[in-house]
Protein backbone atom coordinates (compact mmCIF):
# COMPACT_ATOMS: atom_id res chain seq x y z
CA UNK A 1 0.00 0.00 0.00
CA UNK A 2 1.44 3.59 -0.76
CA UNK A 3 2.33 6.01 1.46
CA UNK A 4 -1.06 7.99 0.24
CA UNK A 5 -3.11 5.11 1.67
CA UNK A 6 -1.74 4.17 4.19
CA UNK A 7 -2.24 7.93 5.61
CA UNK A 8 -6.31 6.97 4.07
CA UNK A 9 -6.52 3.93 5.75
CA UNK A 10 -5.18 4.94 8.79
CA UNK A 11 -6.00 2.68 12.35
CA UNK A 12 -7.52 5.96 13.61
CA UNK A 13 -10.17 5.20 10.86
CA UNK A 14 -11.56 2.17 11.31
CA UNK A 15 -15.00 1.22 12.20
CA UNK A 16 -14.78 -1.12 14.60
CA UNK A 17 -11.53 -2.87 15.95
CA UNK A 18 -9.86 -4.77 14.55
CA UNK A 19 -10.30 -9.33 14.79
CA UNK A 20 -6.93 -10.77 14.51
CA UNK A 21 -5.69 -14.21 14.68
CA UNK A 22 -2.98 -15.95 17.00
CA UNK A 23 0.35 -16.93 16.22
CA UNK A 24 0.73 -20.61 15.66
CA UNK A 25 -2.64 -21.34 14.96
CA UNK A 26 -3.37 -23.09 11.73
CA UNK A 27 -5.78 -20.21 10.74
CA UNK A 28 -2.86 -17.75 11.48
CA UNK A 29 -0.98 -19.85 8.82
CA UNK A 30 -3.72 -19.78 6.69
CA UNK A 31 -4.03 -15.87 7.25
CA UNK A 32 -0.50 -15.68 6.40
CA UNK A 33 -0.40 -17.67 3.13
CA UNK A 34 -3.49 -15.97 1.51
CA UNK A 35 -2.08 -12.14 2.38
CA UNK A 36 1.41 -13.18 0.94
CA UNK A 37 -0.75 -14.71 -2.22
CA UNK A 38 -2.50 -11.00 -2.84
CA UNK A 39 0.55 -9.34 -2.14
CA UNK A 40 2.55 -11.33 -4.75
CA UNK A 41 0.46 -10.21 -7.18
CA UNK A 42 -0.76 -13.37 -8.05
CA UNK A 43 -4.61 -13.48 -9.77
CA UNK A 44 -7.42 -12.69 -7.45
CA UNK A 45 -9.11 -15.97 -9.17
CA UNK A 46 -6.43 -17.98 -7.97
CA UNK A 47 -5.81 -16.42 -4.72
CA UNK A 48 -9.49 -17.44 -3.34
CA UNK A 49 -9.58 -20.69 -4.21
CA UNK A 50 -9.19 -23.49 -1.70
CA UNK A 51 -5.41 -24.87 -0.75
CA UNK A 52 -5.20 -28.29 -1.03
CA UNK A 53 -5.46 -30.88 1.78
CA UNK A 54 -7.02 -27.33 4.11
CA UNK A 55 -10.05 -27.29 5.54
CA UNK A 56 -13.09 -25.07 3.55
CA UNK A 57 -14.53 -24.11 7.29
CA UNK A 58 -11.06 -22.67 8.18
CA UNK A 59 -10.61 -21.06 4.63
CA UNK A 60 -13.81 -19.08 4.95
CA UNK A 61 -13.16 -18.26 8.51
CA UNK A 62 -9.83 -16.36 7.89
CA UNK A 63 -11.42 -14.53 5.08
CA UNK A 64 -14.87 -13.84 6.75
CA UNK A 65 -12.73 -12.17 9.49
CA UNK A 66 -10.37 -10.43 7.10
CA UNK A 67 -13.31 -9.09 4.95
CA UNK A 68 -14.83 -7.44 8.14
CA UNK A 69 -11.45 -6.19 9.02
CA UNK A 70 -10.97 -4.49 5.41
CA UNK A 71 -14.90 -3.21 5.18
CA UNK A 72 -14.92 -1.19 8.05
CA UNK A 73 -11.65 0.12 7.87
CA UNK A 74 -13.23 1.33 4.32
CA UNK A 75 -16.34 2.52 5.72
CA UNK A 76 -14.23 4.21 8.56
CA UNK A 77 -12.89 6.39 6.08
CA UNK A 78 -16.10 7.83 4.38
CA UNK A 79 -18.66 7.35 7.51
CA UNK A 80 -18.18 11.45 8.62
CA UNK A 81 -20.22 12.23 5.32
CA UNK A 82 -22.72 9.44 5.95
CA UNK A 83 -25.30 10.90 7.81
CA UNK A 84 -28.84 10.36 8.81
CA UNK A 85 -29.32 13.76 6.85
CA UNK A 86 -27.15 12.46 3.45
CA UNK A 87 -28.39 9.08 3.52
CA UNK A 88 -31.81 8.67 5.36
CA UNK A 89 -32.34 5.27 4.29
CA UNK A 90 -29.71 2.28 3.90
CA UNK A 91 -29.89 1.72 0.51
CA UNK A 92 -28.04 1.28 -3.28
CA UNK A 93 -29.53 3.88 -5.05
CA UNK A 94 -33.08 4.43 -6.44
CA UNK A 95 -33.82 0.88 -6.62
CA UNK A 96 -32.23 -0.97 -3.49
CA UNK A 97 -33.58 -0.38 -0.08
CA UNK A 98 -32.28 -3.11 2.73
CA UNK A 99 -34.16 -3.00 5.88
CA UNK A 100 -32.55 -4.61 9.54
CA UNK A 101 -34.22 -7.19 11.28
CA UNK A 102 -31.90 -9.11 14.29
CA UNK A 103 -34.48 -10.88 15.67
CA UNK A 104 -33.79 -8.92 18.95
CA UNK A 105 -34.87 -5.54 19.23
CA UNK A 106 -35.48 -5.52 15.37
CA UNK A 107 -38.13 -8.28 15.06
CA UNK A 108 -39.79 -7.40 11.35
CA UNK A 109 -37.71 -5.84 8.51
CA UNK A 110 -37.28 -2.32 9.46
CA UNK A 111 -36.08 1.27 7.31
CA UNK A 112 -33.20 2.69 9.39
CA UNK A 113 -30.86 5.60 8.21
CA UNK A 114 -28.04 4.34 6.32
CA UNK A 115 -25.83 5.06 9.73
CA UNK A 116 -27.43 3.28 11.91
CA UNK A 117 -27.97 0.83 9.51
CA UNK A 118 -24.11 0.11 9.60
CA UNK A 119 -23.72 0.45 13.00
CA UNK A 120 -26.44 -2.44 13.68
CA UNK A 121 -24.57 -4.52 11.23
CA UNK A 122 -20.74 -4.12 12.27
CA UNK A 123 -22.19 -4.85 15.56
CA UNK A 124 -23.87 -7.92 14.37
CA UNK A 125 -21.06 -9.39 12.85
CA UNK A 126 -18.50 -8.75 15.89
CA UNK A 127 -20.94 -10.63 18.00
CA UNK A 128 -20.86 -13.69 15.52
CA UNK A 129 -17.11 -13.49 14.85
CA UNK A 130 -16.30 -13.22 19.03
CA UNK A 131 -18.56 -16.13 19.93
CA UNK A 132 -16.45 -19.06 20.35
CA UNK A 133 -18.89 -21.11 19.57
CA UNK A 134 -19.10 -20.31 15.96
CA UNK A 135 -15.60 -19.25 14.87
CA UNK A 136 -13.70 -21.32 17.50
CA UNK A 137 -9.92 -20.42 18.46
CA UNK A 138 -8.82 -23.21 20.07
CA UNK A 139 -7.19 -26.70 18.16
CA UNK A 140 -10.08 -29.10 17.95
CA UNK A 141 -12.68 -27.62 18.54
CA UNK A 142 -15.19 -28.11 15.78
CA UNK A 143 -17.01 -25.61 13.89
CA UNK A 144 -20.63 -25.64 14.31
CA UNK A 145 -23.44 -27.42 11.82
CA UNK A 146 -25.02 -24.16 10.72
CA UNK A 147 -21.80 -22.56 10.62
CA UNK A 148 -21.45 -21.61 6.36
CA UNK A 149 -25.05 -20.59 6.20
CA UNK A 150 -23.86 -17.94 9.29
CA UNK A 151 -20.60 -16.99 7.00
CA UNK A 152 -23.23 -16.31 3.96
CA UNK A 153 -25.62 -13.95 5.99
CA UNK A 154 -22.47 -11.82 7.40
CA UNK A 155 -20.90 -11.39 3.59
CA UNK A 156 -24.02 -10.44 2.27
CA UNK A 157 -23.92 -8.08 5.06
CA UNK A 158 -21.07 -6.51 4.13
CA UNK A 159 -21.56 -6.66 0.43
CA UNK A 160 -24.59 -4.26 1.17
CA UNK A 161 -21.67 -1.85 2.16
CA UNK A 162 -19.89 -1.99 -0.43
CA UNK A 163 -23.07 -1.40 -2.33
CA UNK A 164 -23.92 1.81 -0.40
CA UNK A 165 -19.97 3.21 -0.67
CA UNK A 166 -20.04 2.55 -4.03
CA UNK A 167 -23.43 4.04 -4.93
CA UNK A 168 -23.71 6.83 -2.57
CA UNK A 169 -19.93 7.97 -1.23
CA UNK A 170 -17.54 6.77 -4.08
CA UNK A 171 -16.73 10.31 -5.32
CA UNK A 172 -15.33 10.75 -1.32
CA UNK A 173 -13.21 7.46 -2.09
CA UNK A 174 -12.13 9.43 -5.32
CA UNK A 175 -11.22 12.32 -3.54
CA UNK A 176 -9.13 10.12 -1.04
CA UNK A 177 -7.22 8.63 -4.59
CA UNK A 178 -8.17 5.46 -2.88
CA UNK A 179 -10.22 3.98 -5.79
CA UNK A 180 -7.82 1.54 -6.70
CA UNK A 181 -7.52 0.24 -3.00
CA UNK A 182 -11.27 -0.39 -3.25
CA UNK A 183 -11.94 -1.43 -6.18
CA UNK A 184 -9.06 -4.43 -5.53
CA UNK A 185 -10.72 -5.51 -2.18
CA UNK A 186 -14.46 -5.55 -3.34
CA UNK A 187 -12.69 -7.81 -7.01
CA UNK A 188 -11.08 -9.86 -4.44
CA UNK A 189 -14.70 -10.08 -1.96
CA UNK A 190 -16.09 -11.04 -4.93
CA UNK A 191 -13.87 -13.58 -6.78
CA UNK A 192 -14.17 -15.43 -3.19
CA UNK A 193 -17.94 -15.18 -2.58
CA UNK A 194 -18.55 -16.67 -6.81
CA UNK A 195 -15.80 -19.26 -5.90
CA UNK A 196 -16.91 -20.70 -2.78
CA UNK A 197 -20.61 -19.90 -3.73
CA UNK A 198 -21.94 -17.83 -0.15
CA UNK A 199 -23.93 -15.30 -1.97
CA UNK A 200 -26.74 -15.78 -4.27
CA UNK A 201 -25.75 -14.33 -7.67
CA UNK A 202 -29.07 -12.44 -7.18
CA UNK A 203 -27.61 -10.20 -4.15
CA UNK A 204 -25.00 -9.20 -6.41
CA UNK A 205 -27.08 -7.37 -8.93
CA UNK A 206 -27.06 -3.91 -7.79
CA UNK A 207 -22.73 -3.95 -8.67
CA UNK A 208 -23.20 -5.80 -11.68
CA UNK A 209 -22.10 -3.45 -13.78
CA UNK A 210 -18.63 -3.31 -11.76
CA UNK A 211 -18.06 -7.48 -11.59
CA UNK A 212 -18.92 -7.88 -15.13
CA UNK A 213 -16.96 -4.93 -16.51
CA UNK A 214 -13.66 -6.15 -18.12
CA UNK A 215 -12.11 -2.66 -19.03
CA UNK A 216 -8.83 -2.21 -17.78
CA UNK A 217 -8.08 0.86 -14.99
CA UNK A 218 -11.09 1.84 -12.71
CA UNK A 219 -14.34 -0.62 -13.32
CA UNK A 220 -17.69 1.05 -14.24
CA UNK A 221 -19.81 2.37 -11.84
CA UNK A 222 -23.21 1.04 -12.07
CA UNK A 223 -25.89 2.47 -13.70
CA UNK A 224 -29.11 2.68 -12.20
CA UNK A 225 -32.60 3.14 -13.67
CA UNK A 226 -34.44 6.20 -11.99
CA UNK A 227 -37.35 4.57 -13.14
CA UNK A 228 -37.04 1.29 -11.33
CA UNK A 229 -39.18 0.80 -8.37
CA UNK A 230 -37.20 -0.31 -5.16
CA UNK A 231 -35.93 -3.68 -4.53
CA UNK A 232 -36.75 -3.77 -0.20
CA UNK A 233 -34.63 -6.70 1.46
CA UNK A 234 -34.70 -7.36 5.08
CA UNK A 235 -31.24 -7.34 6.22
Amino acid sequence: MSIALKQVFNKDKTFRPKRKFEPGTQRFELHKRAQASLNSGVDLKAAVQLPSGEDQNDWVAVHVVDFFNRINLIYGTICEFCTEQTCPVMSGGPKYEYRWQDDLKYKKPTALPAPQYMNLLMDWIEVQINNEDIFPTCVGVPFPKNFLQICKKILCRLFRVFVHVYIHHFDRVIVMGAEAHVNTCYKHFYYFVTEMNLIDRKELEPLVTICHSALPGPWKMPTMLAGESQNKRAQ
